[in-house]
């Protein structure tokens, strides 16, 4: 049975995967860590039995109170940096699927990681349909030069694009080495052709009622072809991060995706 501390509790996918994970016997939920709600009983936040465990917004009194051996952290990557080197210097694994990190952020987390010989997952998405998507992706980009990204999120979603379409445009750019040169174009509105990254244009949407989904959509001479999957419900996530909690307890490195621990 893995210990697990939960950064980022109180959030949408905090309280989601939560409710799951205290179903799930293999797994014990030790901790609540977030900045809103403190002191509260975080099953009453759940809107079940309470739990005897309050939520508390210090990560290493935590950790050092309940000696855990994961934190699983969904939380914004302005508070989950600085806690998930926390928990790498207090010897604690780390499954995160916290999006918006900067390069040099992840490169950072990433020497702690292998520096304590510990397994940490960033992983941007862990829908395992999502993860599919990509491969396949990467199989078509062999076939087609042209091709665009187009991503959809509920409106509360803070960063953009999507940790998923960049993951996804790298994948992609890593293939589509001799991608023909551009047109000069001339945009009327600045940014209706997307944000250009590694040459691969990425559109962001944000509206009420939309979950997560995403196209790739490829272009070809008299053909194109269309990959997309959709999340209806957060619950997608959990045979992921079940994957990642065991996965991250059999690593003595850091891991970016779980498409490297998956194909």
């Amino acid at each position: 049975m893995a210990r697990i501390v939960m950064h980022g509790a109180c959030g949408k996918m905090g309280r989601e995967i939560s409710k799951n994970l205290l179903m799930h016997s293999e797994h014990e939920l030790v901790g609540f860590v977030d900045v809103v709600n403190v002191g509260q009983d975080f099953g009453e936040i759940l809107g079940i039995s309470r739990l005897g465990k309050t939520v508390e917004d210090n990560l290493k009194e935590v950790i050092l109170k309940t000696n855990p051996e994961i934190v699983l952290d969904f939380s914004r990557a302005s508070g989950a940096f600085t806690n998930i080197l926390i928990a790498l210097e207090n010897k604690v694994r780390v499954v995160s699927g916290t999006t918006g990190f900067s390069q040099e952020q992840i490169k950072k987390i990433e020497d702690v990681s292998n520096a304590n010989n510990l397994g940490c997952i960033i992983a941007p998405n862990f829908s395992i349909g999502a993860l599919l998507l990509m491969k396949l992706a990467q199989m078509a980009a062999k076939y087609f030069s042209h091709v665009e990204i187009i991503e959809y999120h509920h409106n509360l979603k803070v960063d953009a694009p999507s940790g998923t379409a960049i993951k996804t445009a790298e994948l992609l750019s890593s293939i589509l080495e001799n991608q023909p040169s551009a047109i000069q174009e001339e945009e009327k509105i600045p940014g209706s052709r997307g944000g250009d990254y590694r040459g691969i244009k990425i559109h962001s949407v944000r509206l009420p009622g939309l979950v997560a989904h995403q196209e790739v959509i490829f272009g070809g001479r008299g053909q194109s072809l269309t990959l997309r999957h959709d999340v209806y419900s957060r619950e997608s996530y959990l045979d992921g991060i079940l994957f990642a909690l065991k996965k991250v307890l059999e690593l003595d490195r850091f891991v970016f995706g779980l498409d490297e621990l998956l194909f």
